[in-house]
């Protein structure tokens, strides 16, 4: 039996640039312990992006062996955000969706199984 393709899910938003190195502890301490304290989360990643007028895109990436296991850490409406108690401090913009998407190719050397 083949198994299950990874599942990508994919959150957006900005910061402003002053935030950044807060931003990243504050998160590393929410989210990512978060992310990787849920069974069938195989990892994840934070991405900075300066955007040239004083803001950070931040995207966060974390990669998911089936969507019951993302439900477990976003509920059940998983096509929506999660947000923390500090979020509203940081965050310019609060994206209510996230993304996910089916992993078809990698080169993580990821385990599948």
């Amino acid at each position: 039996m083949e198994a299950e393709p990874l599942i990508l899910r994919r959150w957006s938003s900005r910061i402003r640039t002053a935030d950044r190195e807060e931003y990243v502890s504050y998160i590393k301490g929410t989210g990512v312990e978060d992310y990787l304290a849920t069974p069938g989360n195989v990892g994840c990643e934070m991405l900075l992006r300066d955007c040239g007028d004083g803001s950070t895109e931040v995207s966060t990436l974390s990669w998911w062996r089936s969507m019951e296991a993302i439900r477990a850490f976003a509920s059940h409406d998983v096509d929506r955000a999660r947000y923390y108690p500090l979020d509203d401090r940081y965050l310019i913009e609060k994206p209510e969706h996230v993304e996910h998407h089916i992993v078809v190719v990698e080169g993580l050397g990821l385990p599948h199984a």
